[in-house]
């Protein structure tokens, strides 16, 4: 009786947060192994042996010594690396986040009841809205249901991060302000912002205790749309955002010094419970071809994004709709998330509203004036200027595979994310001639504010395969079984990564404790394998998988000569998005997938000709 009382009353959300796991250290030892496996599809003989001395001498000298102190420093936190991670991969970084950091998508409706239509966007954003609302009230009334892997609870604390959420820029490191709270902790921002055409609106979304309905919603957006539209343009503040930290960082002083109301009004943008934007252009999206609609996303009118938001969702004329999201606060599965619980409820309700029409009478938007002179025109047109330029270097190609999909490859017993690792392990080794060093994300939400790891794709399995494909003296028997063996490996470190056992979060905090007590920087992190296998941030394939559901996304690459890589996985077919520079004469995204997509048909065929 006992237990069905327990089991009938309701999960909360962060009911769990308590009862999480610490994150583990690794063992030094295994660690260090990890890593010089890591290096060898990078290395000569010569070059390995000299890289397996200095791990030696590490692991025997300076190494311990830092290890020792990360173990002491792990005793009194739950999770070590949460701050030192927020603050190198995010609020240090001193080049312009919104292009460099944030992470984009478009929404999936357009695949069913809302395809791209003129005239709609007003309409349908003021649905879309409402439903992105909700699930905001969910989480504030902690009935979001708590994600696990079987029965194991994982860390929910990145879905605080998502509403009212902004990054403030600082001289040298930016600071994160998050005014979110549950109702039981009391009281949290109900406003949201919206940008037109250079201007700043707010309104509330709660009236006399409840949420506004999307004809009221309808109403507000009309408003801020009719008047951006008959007046002229404002001047466009949201740009700032966009410019390189340090710069930002002084504009935004010498802004609030111009006016203290200045300050009053960047308070009411970061706590807004996102930033709405109605965009005029018509991005064009298909189910095949997603091409164009991300590059928009992506490097769009700057003056309409708030880049440090941690979620600036986009609407365009057309009724297509995407966000745009800072990755400080939070990684892209929350995102991916909510954009899916939308999506549904868009479904369910064949994209319409079927309530009430009935619209109360609501305060008009607010718009935010900001006292501005000559410098700060100068600091908005600089900064639109460089961001510009800096965009219109970025090369995206995004296409879905249709020939199979998840349901092909299960069959064949191979693991989807690990088929699409390998596929583009081998698109790099035929394109470039060499293997690429990769960053897949892996989540470690197991664990007390757990967010990723890196899992290191380019192994030597992965390589000795790919030489395989290349060799037309190997059997189809032999490409098959180094396949497997490839598969195997990917997948067992996959796990360990997930299971706190990664190796390059460890060396981080090494680096870091070793900074911290004024050490030199060992010989392990200043060796040129290090860096060229991808230590330091200097991946050439950037990856991630985006998930199994209608939702995808794309990033720029980590390095000049790299590739950004986001893909995700459905019944019938994969949809993958690539990115990269456009000023690097050997990277070529387009050239990339045709080469993944060759990859897929050669994997499926090698297990469809090879007989065991």
């Amino acid at each position: 009786m006992e237990n069905q009382l327990a089991k009938s009353v309701e999960e909360r959300t962060f009911q769990y947060q308590d009862s999480l796991p610490s994150l583990p250290v690794p063992s030094l030892g295994e660690s260090l192994k990890k890593y010089l496996e890591s290096v060898k599809p990078f290395a000569n003989e010569e070059e390995y042996k000299k890289t397996e001395e200095i791990v030696q001498k590490f692991q025997n000298g300076v190494g311990e010594k830092l290890h020792q102190k990360l173990l002491e420093r792990a005793k009194g936190r739950r999770n070590w690396l949460e701050e030192w991670w927020l603050n190198v991969a995010y609020l240090d970084v001193r080049i312009p986040s919104q292009l460099n950091v944030n992470f984009v998508g478009p929404s999936a409706h357009f695949e069913h009841y809302w395809p791209p239509k003129e005239g709609t966007q007003l309409e349908r954003g003021s649905i879309i809205l409402w439903h992105n609302l909700n699930y905001w009230q969910l989480i504030r009334k902690e009935k979001l249901p708590v994600h696990k892997v079987g029965n194991t609870p994982l860390d929910m604390n990145q879905f605080r991060m998502l509403f009212s959420t902004c990054k403030v820029p600082g001289i040298n490191r930016d600071s994160l302000k998050n005014y979110f709270r549950t109702e039981s902790e009391g009281h949290s921002p109900s406003h949201i912002a919206v940008l037109c055409r250079g201007r700043i609106f707010v309104f509330d979304v709660i009236h006399e205790g409840c949420l506004i309905t999307p004809p009221e919603l309808l109403r507000q957006l009309t408003y801020i749309y009719k008047k951006c539209h008959s007046e002229p343009d404002g001047p466009g503040i949201p740009a700032l955002t966009s410019e390189e930290r340090t710069r930002w960082a002084k504009a935004r002083e010498y802004l609030i010094g111009l006016d203290p109301e200045n300050l009053t009004l960047l308070e009411k943008i970061q706590s807004s419970l996102f930033v709405y934007s109605i965009e005029d252009g018509s991005p064009h999206i298909t189910p095949e071809d997603y091409r164009q609609v991300l590059s928009v996303l992506l490097t769009g009118d700057p003056t309409l994004r708030w880049g440090d938001k941690s979620y600036n969702l986009i609407s365009f004329s057309n009724g297509v709709f995407g966000c745009n999201c800072d990755h400080a606060p939070y990684d892209a599965m929350v995102m991916v998330n909510v954009a899916y619980y939308v999506d549904e409820r868009i479904l369910e309700t064949e994209g319409r509203w079927k309530g009430s029409e009935k619209v109360r009478d609501i305060p008009l938007p607010e718009e935010l004036v900001f006292t501005v002179d000559e410098r700060v025109l100068n600091d908005i047109s600089q900064a639109k200027d460089q961001y510009l330029k800096e965009a219109s270097n970025l090369q995206i190609a995004a296409y879905a595979f249709t020939s199979f999909g998840k349901k092909l490859t299960k069959k064949k017993r191979l693991h989807p994310d690990t088929f699409i690792q390998l596929a583009l392990q081998l698109a790099y080794y035929r394109l470039h001639g060499r293997p690429g060093c990769c960053y897949e994300t892996a989540m470690t939400r197991y664990f007390y504010h757990g967010r990723t790891e890196t899992m290191r794709s380019c192994t030597i399995e992965a390589v000795s395969w790919c030489q395989s494909m290349q060799d037309p003296s190997t059997s189809l028997l032999e490409r098959q079984e180094k396949m497997l063996q490839a598969f195997a490996k990917h997948n067992k470190m996959m796990k360990d990564c997930s299971a706190g056992k990664g190796f390059d979060r460890h060396l981080l905090g090494l680096l870091l404790i070793a900074k911290e007590e004024g050490l030199p920087v060992p010989e392990l992190f200043t060796d040129p394998l290090f860096s060229r296998s991808g230590g330091g941030g200097n991946f050439v394939l950037s990856t991630s998988l985006v998930g199994y559901l209608r939702v995808q996304g794309v990033m720029v690459p980590m390095v000049h000569n790299g590739y950004g890589f986001f893909y995700h996985i459905r019944d019938d077919r994969f949809v993958v998005a690539c990115s990269a520079w456009k000023s690097c004469p050997e990277t070529d995204a387009e050239k990339l997938v045709q080469q993944i997509f060759r990859a897929f048909h050669d994997m499926i065929q090698l297990m469809n000709t090879a007989h065991l």
